[in-house]
């Protein structure tokens, strides 16, 4: 069989696939139902690591039917995992799709050895964030010893008005994005002290690029300061932010200079590295509203 003779018949499969998950739902757009399907992983935290079968259902508000029907679709690709009783979980498949996403992502890959080393120049836990949606997204860690507690760490989300990491990259984004985002959000802007109007919020974002970092403190963990700096790809568009944190009580024995510079080169490298082409392909950014 030719690659394209494979090609053609994985699409097929693909097709027989979907319809046999999403078979009778006649007159409705299969994008859509794959969205609501998919949005069954979401209910899955920290606080509710377990679902049953009914509130699954009663939570996508479809026939029982079509409930069951998403629920056995993403149990067989082991996106969820039956744990007993008529409950579900998580599935290992996840567990798997993360180790190919760090062996292929190109930001994660242009970061190695990045964090490793401004850990060492600074003493400090590093973090590497990226923009996804309309939030931050942190993808890797490295931790100092005797960091501060709850740090950021890879798979979580934070919005773009809080903290050092998504401060320095919503500076970045373009001015019509940034009217629109001002627009539907102008009290989260005032209530990260962003600025109470659009030319107060266009003038500090516009520090911050001239400054080219961040600085924070407590915005998320309380006696924690941060240190931002952006991250671009070939184009020069901003895809994400690299940084630091350490506690307040430790400022009086922390070079906030030399720490500030040492971020500001790890950006520049890993910046470099996805423009040479380290990273293995170009990488957009992600899409904001």
């Amino acid at each position: 069989m030719s690659k394209v003779d494979e090609i053609e018949h994985d699409e097929e499969q693909v097709e027989g696939d979907l319809t046999t998950v999403f078979g009778d739902d006649k007159g409705k757009d299969p994008a859509s139902s794959l969205a609501k399907m998919l949005s069954i992983l979401d209910l899955f935290t920290q606080a509710n690591p377990r679902w049953s079968t009914n509130d699954i259902i009663d939570y996508l508000g479809t026939s029982r039917s079509t409930g069951y029907r998403y629920i056995k679709g993403l149990h067989a690709v082991g996106l969820l995992a039956a744990v007993g009783n008529g409950f579900y979980m998580l599935g290992p498949r996840i567990v798997e799709l993360d180790l190919r996403i760090r062996e292929c992502d190109p930001l994660y890959i242009a970061s190695k050895g990045v964090l490793e080393q401004l850990v060492d120049a600074t003493g400090h836990s590093a973090l590497l964030c990226m923009l996804y949606s309309n939030s931050v997204l942190c993808i890797r860690e490295h931790l100092a010893p005797f960091s501060p507690e709850n740090m950021f760490s890879r798979g979580q989300r934070r919005p773009l008005f809080k903290g050092a990491m998504s401060k320095v990259i919503l500076s970045y984004l373009p001015p019509h994005r940034l009217r629109s985002i001002y627009a539907k959000n102008p009290s989260k802007v005032a209530d990260a002290k962003l600025g109470n109007n659009w030319d107060d919020f266009r003038e500090t974002l516009g520090k911050i690029r001239k400054d080219g970092y961040v600085m924070t403190l407590g915005e998320f963990n309380p006696n924690v300061y941060g240190v931002g700096a952006p991250v671009f790809n070939e184009e020069k568009l901003i895809i994400g932010s690299i940084g630091v944190a350490w506690q307040k009580e430790e400022l009086p024995e922390v070079d906030v200079a030399k720490t500030i510079l040492a971020v500001k080169r790890a950006a520049r490298e890993i910046t470099n590295r996805m423009m040479s082409g380290t990273g293995g392909m170009a990488l957009p950014p992600r899409a904001v509203g």
